[in-house]
């Protein structure tokens, strides 16, 4: 029984990381992806015509989150904000946001609202 609910858990969160995905592709800004597990938050920032990665910042570096948990909404907002510094660093400005098939809620919202607080666009 516990198992066909997470296969149908994983179902699910794959049709939405394809279906964001599909868009994204047309996408000619670099794209900010994000991923979060139970303890930590990944974002990194992507070249859309080559695909490779620019930058990444994550709450596993030591850089941004120094003390305390690294899996709440605190940290996935020092992550935020470490990455608008990324991106201006850079030179990047306006980015496309893919939540990666993560719902928009938690630590997937603080993120991106604390990088668009921090003056990146998207």
């Amino acid at each position: 029984m516990k198992n066909s609910v997470l296969e149908e858990k994983r179902r699910k969160w794959d049709s939405r990381r394809k279906r964001t995905n599909k868009s994204l592709a047309r996408a000619d800004r670099p794209v900010v992806k994000v991923f979060r597990s139970a303890k930590h938050i990944y974002a990194q920032i992507l070249d859309p015509d080559t695909g490779a990665t620019v930058g990444t910042v994550s709450t596993r570096s030591q850089s941004v989150v120094i003390e305390g948990a690294t899996g709440n909404i605190d940290a996935a907002k020092k992550v935020g904000t470490a990455l608008a510094e990324l991106a201006r660093e850079k030179q990047i400005d306006r980015v496309v946001f893919n939540r990666n098939g993560f719902l928009y809620h938690g630590r997937v919202k603080a993120l991106a609202e604390a990088a668009r607080e921090a003056g990146l666009q998207f």
